[in-house]
């Protein structure tokens, strides 16, 4: 089951190239609003192309929760199926993003002694004290999703990124345990295999965000990275080169929505396009010569409204979730930006304005991110681009593994919950 990508050899046709099938690693990012399917070829100076892209509405999930399995796995085989068609070859394994709604961080430090006579520090050791790091008691409904090195000490001196290789006796790590709750990982998982995919790894969609929207030095100095998505906002601080903290707001894009589809009486779909097409964050950029047409409900007449009736609807929530970030930052420490200031990413960074509304909310410099790959120049493509990045990096993708103590925790967790899952619904 857990052959990986670059172990099959069946080619790709691509605009009469012939791609290997292990040259190609896939992230999925299921969100409230959207599903999206990015498929990337791994070139062979390691850099990626994108080369396949699906997205489609998603119906089954509410503030990043599954709650309509159905739909989920419709919305991921509709999605998964415009890829494919790009690719001209069926997706059969992925890498999949988790939302942060039900994650937990848990800092704790593993210690181990170096093995070998000689005391060179070895992968084996550093495995062996990211699995020390592991051992922490938790609730029944929850389960450990990755063990993340903030810091490796070697024999009291700290700050030590890589250890392998170096000279020590006593290795230590400071690291960052994400849990997450059973049920929704379950469900997750299920939704994913009953789409006919195979997972290759889970990766916390605030890091795959890191991985595309930050910079190297943004990440040390230390930066917000603010998700706005359709049910969820979440934000993460970086520092020191890997994420801090993180927390998710129960309010999005969504929100948005029903306020317009409520204070102007007409449906959610014509709402959802008046906010994409014609919604602005700021007063200044909404034209007062131009009128907007919209539809009532069940048929009713036609009404014409100005951008500024738009505007009025939405400036009060874009301020909302923003002063609700500036919270949760102060929360975090700063009640002043950090020097990396704040990054914006998510399909609501879109919306005309709203950086420059940021600017005034936090006091501090903000910017727009978005991967730079040509057909997915947008925010809502974030996550799924840098989950395909942080899956390769971090080795979780794209090489054999020998054995399964070797095969990551991650595969190990998923084992467990296909026999549970398969006990229970089947």
């Amino acid at each position: 089951m857990w052959n990986k990508l670059n172990s099959m050899t069946m080619p790709v046709i691509l605009g009469g190239v012939v791609l290997s099938r292990r040259d190609v690693v896939t992230g999925i990012d299921i969100g409230t609003s959207n599903v999206c399917v990015i498929v990337g070829e791994i070139a062979s100076d390691g850099s990626i192309n994108i080369v396949g892209v699906g997205t489609s509405p998603s119906g089954g999930i509410k503030k990043g929760i599954i709650v309509d399995l159905e739909r989920t796995v419709e919305a991921i085989n509709t999605a998964k199926s415009e890829a494919e068609r790009m690719i001209g070859s069926k997706i059969s394994e992925v890498s999949v993003g988790i939302a942060g709604s039900h994650v937990g961080l848990i800092n704790n430090r593993g210690v181990v002694a170096v093995s070998r006579d000689d005391k060179e520090i070895t992968e084996q050791d550093v495995e062996r004290v990211l699995n020390a790091a592991r051992v922490i008691a938790l609730p029944q409904d929850r389960e450990i999703i990755d063990v993340i090195p903030r810091e490796y000490i070697i024999d009291g001196y700290d700050g030590i990124r890589d250890p392998v290789g170096m000279l020590g006796v006593r290795l230590e790590v400071e690291a960052m345990v994400l849990t997450g709750s059973m049920t929704s990982l379950r469900n997750l998982l299920r939704c994913v295999e009953i789409a006919d995919c195979e997972i290759e790894s889970l990766v916390l969609n605030s890091l795959g965000n890191g991985e595309i929207c930050l910079s190297r030095d943004e990440k040390e100095l230390g930066v917000f990275l603010i998700d706005i998505g359709g049910g969820t906002t979440e934000v993460s601080f970086f520092q020191g080169g890997g994420l801090r903290d993180i927390t998710v707001l129960p309010v999005g894009g969504d929100h948005i929505t029903n306020d317009l589809a409520v204070g102007l009486r007409t449906t959610f779909q014509l709402a959802e396009k008046l906010k994409v097409e014609q919604g602005c964050a700021l007063r200044e950029m909404a034209s007062e010569e131009a009128k907007i047409e919209i539809e009532g409900i069940s048929g009713r007449d036609k009404r014409v409204i100005s951008p500024h009736e738009l505007f009025s609807y939405i400036e009060p929530r874009i301020l909302e979730i923003m002063q609700l970030c500036s919270q949760e930052m102060a929360r975090m420490g700063y009640n002043t930006i950090p020097p990396g200031g704040v990054v914006l990413t998510g399909g609501v960074s879109m919306m005309k304005g709203i950086a420059e509304l940021a600017e005034s909310i936090f006091d501090g410099p903000v910017r727009i991110a978005q991967p730079e790959y040509l057909g997915v120049k947008s925010p809502i493509y974030s996550t799924a681009v840098g989950i395909i990045h942080y899956s390769l990096r971090n080795n979780t993708v794209g090489r054999p593994k020998a054995t399964d103590s070797k095969m990551g925790f991650i595969v190990a967790l998923w084992k467990r919950f296909k026999a549970f899952i398969t006990d229970i619904w089947e």
